[in-house]
């Protein structure tokens, strides 16, 4: 069976900065797939360095840490991700907050993530659609001032229910995944 970090490293280039000691390195260098970069005790200004390092370089950076010491880092990245063993606690500001129960489920996290930003997408299409029709039939002439002032609510409520609809759909079949595993 295929480990996260093997998922992770098919699409994306991984790097382990930490604050730790370097006494796990060779743990984590038979652990990690070939390729990935390790650095060890690591201050928090230089991993926040180390991601501004990666930008500059045009990368987009996803920092996933689990502490204070990440926060500057976690602020800094294109996506931050904080892992918490309780995800009601205090955590470094930062885009998400992760339970750390599924962390080995990241990969399908970040699928979902990008699932979610296509169906963003999709709302902005729908209504730009719906919008210019409505524009074109109102400019004709053919739509009563009544007519467009019920019709300009469906549009929101047809963009909301299009996302309500997707998004419960697919948080329904990452629900079922978790609970099969």
């Amino acid at each position: 069976m295929d480990t996260l970090f093997e998922r992770l490293s098919k699409d994306y280039k991984l790097h382990v900065v930490s604050g730790d000691n370097a006494g796990e390195k060779e743990h984590l260098e038979n652990l990690l797939p070939s390729g990935v970069v390790l650095k060890f005790n690591q201050q928090p200004e230089e991993k926040l360095n180390y991601i501004k390092e990666l930008q500059s370089q045009g990368a987009r950076v996803m920092m996933v840490g689990d502490g204070l010491n990440d926060a500057g880092a976690l602020a800094q990245s294109d996506v931050g991700i904080s892992i918490a063993e309780n995800v009601n606690v205090f955590t470094p500001a930062c885009d998400g907050i992760m339970d750390a129960s599924i962390l080995d489920r990241m990969d399908e996290v970040i699928t979902l993530s990008r699932k979610a930003v296509s169906i963003i997408n999709w709302c902005f299409t729908l209504s730009l659609f719906y919008n210019l029709i409505g524009i074109s039939i109102a400019l004709s002439g053919n739509l009563t001032p009544v007519m467009a002032a019920i019709l300009m609510p469906l549009s929101s409520l047809s963009v909301v229910a299009f996302t309500t609809i997707m998004t419960n759909y697919m948080g329904r079949k990452f629900s079922n995944k978790t609970s099969q595993n």
